[in-house]
């Protein structure tokens, strides 16, 4: 959602608080407010790993950033168009909530979905997991691949030209 603001030139400072402090309730507001088909809101502890996608005439690759999180807590999987990461960072309780100062990372589960272009090859799937890191690499069909094909020029050779020579001899 995009916000207009009209221009004022001799606007008071307290009309700029009010602006302000409208900009940034929205900000809030759009942040609890939970995604489609979450029960609940990222500020309720969940955490979204942050996602880098990577096309080439390849393949097409995820990179999503999943650290503290085991191997096994993390499920991949790919239906009809639609590629589904699930995963889990659990919080150890091995010292006291209490002795605690601040707790800024975020612990839970996330769902992160994905659709696909038609061009992938959704049967040439791999995944990869290595220090935080879980890499999606999706191979292209085929027919998705650029392809370079050498085109002959075909039709009547000319043969060699005969050039005229003008003699402007006066």
């Amino acid at each position: 959602m995009t916000t207009m603001t009209r221009f004022v030139p001799f606007r008071t400072p307290l009309e700029d608080v009010a602006v302000l402090q409208n900009r940034l309730n929205s900000i809030f507001n759009d942040f609890a407010r939970p995604a489609e088909g979450q029960t609940e809101s990222l500020s309720t502890g969940n955490f979204m790993p942050a996602v880098d996608i990577y096309e080439d005439a390849q393949r097409l690759s995820l990179k999503l950033e999943v650290p503290g999180i085991k191997q096994e807590d993390l499920d991949v999987r790919l239906e009809n168009q639609t590629l589904t990461v699930k995963g889990e960072r659990k919080f150890e309780h091995e010292e006291k909530e209490e002795n605690f100062h601040r707790i800024e990372r975020r612990f839970g589960s996330f769902t992160r979905s994905f659709t696909l272009p038609q061009t992938v090859d959704t049967a040439k799937v791999t995944a990869n997991y290595d220090a935080g890191v879980l890499t999606i690499s999706l191979a292209k069909k085929e027919a998705a691949k650029p392809k370079q094909v050498k085109i002959e020029i075909g039709g009547t050779q000319p043969g060699p030209r005969q050039v005229e020579a003008n003699s402007n001899a006066a």
